[in-house]
C-alpha cells in the first residue's frame, strides 16, 4: 500500500515530536526541584534519569511491537496512541501537583514518573509505523525529515527554556506542555485516516524507481552502527559542546550558541531527503557519519569561535541526516509488518546511548582528568567506526543490485 506524499502528515508528526521533546525538556529542568520537594536527595536525580532511560530501552521496542499488531486493523493504532498519550499527559501533569504535597509521597512521585516514561514511548516508534505501512516508499525520507524537524526545533528551544523557566511555578509549564502534546497527538487519528484513504496498489514500475531505497541492509550491523552513532551524539552534544564553547565565549552566551547544532540538524536534514530517496538511506548515512566525524574532530581543534560555530552547524546537520536516513532505512528493513519492531529497536538503542551518557556524568568520569581527552575524542572515533561499517554495508547492497540486474 502506498500513498502520495502528504506534507500535512509529516507536519502533524513534527508537531507531536516538538511538544513531546519540549515536555521532556521541561521535565529535566524541573526534576531536581520537584524531587527535592518530596524529599529525594539531589544525588538521586541522576538515578531517576537513568531509570527513565532503562524504561525507554524496554518500552520503545515493546511499543513498536504493539504498533505492528495494532496497525493491522485500520484506525486502531491512532486511537491507541491517543489513549496512551492522554494517560502519559495525566501522569506528567500530576508530577508538580504530587511534589507540592511535600515529603512522604516519594513513591507516588516515582510511580507517576514511571507511568509517564512507559506511556510516552507510544509517541516514538508508533507514529513512524504509519509511514512505513502506508506511505509511498520514495516519499518516506521527506515525511521522516518533516517529522524530525520538530525534534530539531525543540532542541534549539531548549537552552531558551532553561533560562526563561528559571523561577517559574512548575505547574504552569507542566500543564501547558501536557495540553499542547495531547492536542497535537489527536492529529495522528487524522494522519492514519489520510494515509489509508490515499493508499493505492504498489506497481512494479514505482518500486523499480526506488530500487536503491528498497534494498534492505543486514539488521545487526545496521543496529550496531546506530548504537555507535547514538553514543557519539550523546557525548558530543551533552558533554563536549558547552565546554568547547566556553573556550571562546562567556557562560551567558551559551543559550545563543547551543542551538547552532539544532539549526544545522533541521536545515541540512530537510535538504538531504531527496538524496536518500535516490541513493538509499545507507549510502547517505555512511557519508553523513564520515562528515560528522570530521566535524566533531574540527570542534575539538577549532582555534576560533567562528570556526567552532561552523563545525557545530555541520555536526548538527550530519546528525539530522543520520536520524532521517536511519529511520527511513529502518522502515524499509521492517516493511511490511515489522516496522514498529525495527524502529522501536532503534529508539531503544538511542535510549541506551543516553543511559551511557548519564552514567558517565553520575560516575563523574567526565571530570576525571585522565579521561577528559578520551571523552573529547570519543564522538569522532565512534562516528568513524560507524561510517566504515555503513560504507561496507552500502558496497554490499550495491553488489546485490549489480547481481540482481545481471
Amino acid at each position: 500500500m502506498q500513498t502520495p506524499t502528504s506534507p500535512k502528515v509529516g507536519l502533524t508528526l513534527a508537531a507531536i515530536q516538538l511538544f513531546f521533546t519540549l515536555s521532556w525538556t521541561v521535565y529535566v529542568i524541573f526534576l531536581p526541584q520537584l524531587a527535592a520537594q518530596v524529599g529525594i536527595a539531589k544525588e538521586a536525580v541522576l538515578l531517576i534519569l537513568l531509570m527513565d532511560q532503562l524504561i525507554f530501552l524496554v518500552a520503545d521496542t515493546a511499543m513498536g511491537v504493539v504498533a505492528d499488531k495494532s496497525v493491522r486493523v485500520f484506525g486502531r493504532l491512532g486511537r491507541w496512541v491517543v489513549i496512551a498519550t492522554v494517560l502519559s499527559c495525566a501522569a506528567f501533569l500530576l508530577l508538580p501537583l504530587v511534589a507540592a504535597q511535600g515529603p512522604g509521597v516519594q513513591w507516588l512521585f516515582l510511580a507517576c514518573t514511571v507511568v509517564w516514561s512507559v506511556t510516552s514511548s507510544a509517541l516514538r516508534a508508533p507514529p513512524l509505523v504509519l509511514l512505513g505501512k502506508y506511505a509511498k516508499v520514495s516519499s518516506i525520507p521527506w515525511l521522516a525529515s518533516l517529522s524530525f524537524f520538530g525534534l530539531g526545533v525543540a532542541g534549539a528551544l531548549a537552552p531558551y527554556l532553561t533560562v526563561t523557566l528559571r523561577g517559574v511555578d512548575p505547574r504552569w509549564p507542566f500543564a501547558l506542555s501536557s495540553i499542547a502534546l495531547a492536542l497535537a497527538t489527536f492529529g495522528i487519528v487524522w494522519a492514519e485516516r489520510s494515509l489509508k484513504q490515499g493508499a493505492v496498489a504498489v506497481t512494479p514500475t514505482v518500486e523499480a524507481a526506488s530500487d536503491a531505497l528498497l534494498k534492505k541492509p543486514p539488521v545487526l550491523p545496521f543496529l550496531a552502527a546506530m548504537a555507535l552513532l547514538g553514543v557519539g551524539f550523546q557525548v558530543h552534544f551533552s558533554l563536549n559542546t558547552a565546554p568547547l564553547y566556553l573556550r571562546f565565549a562567556q557562560p551567558a552566551q551559551l543559550e545563543y550558541l547551543m542551538p547552532v547544532f539544532w539549526v544545522g540538524f533541521s536545515l541540512l536534514m530537510l535538504a538531504a531527503s531527496r538524496p536518500v530517496a535516490r541513493f538509499g538511506g545507507v549510502w547517505v548515512m555512511a557519508i553523513a557519519a564520515c562528515v560528522g566525524a570530521w566535524a566533531t574532530w574540527l570542534t575539538t581543534v577549532a582555534g576560533s569561535l567562528p570556526l567552532l560555530v561552523a563545525a557545530q552547524f555541520v555536526a548538527g546537520g550530519a546528525w539530522g541526516i543520520l536520524m532521517m536516513s536511519a529511520f527511513t532505512s529502518a522502515l524499509v528493513i521492517g516493511r511490511t509488518g515489522r516496522e514498529g519492531l525495527v524502529t522501536g529497536s532503534m529508539f531503544s538503542l538511542l535510549a541506551l546511548a543516553a543511559f551511557a551518557r548519564i552514567g558517565i556524568v553520575a560516575a563523574q568520569l567526565n571530570k576525571d582528568a585522565s579521561l577528559v581527552p578520551l571523552i573529547a575524542w570519543l564522538p569522532t572515533v565512534a562516528w568513524v567506526v560507524a561510517g566504515l561499517v555503513l560504507l561496507a554495508m552500502a558496497r554490499l547492497l550495491r553488489g546485490q543490485r549489480s547481481t540482481d540486474s545481471a
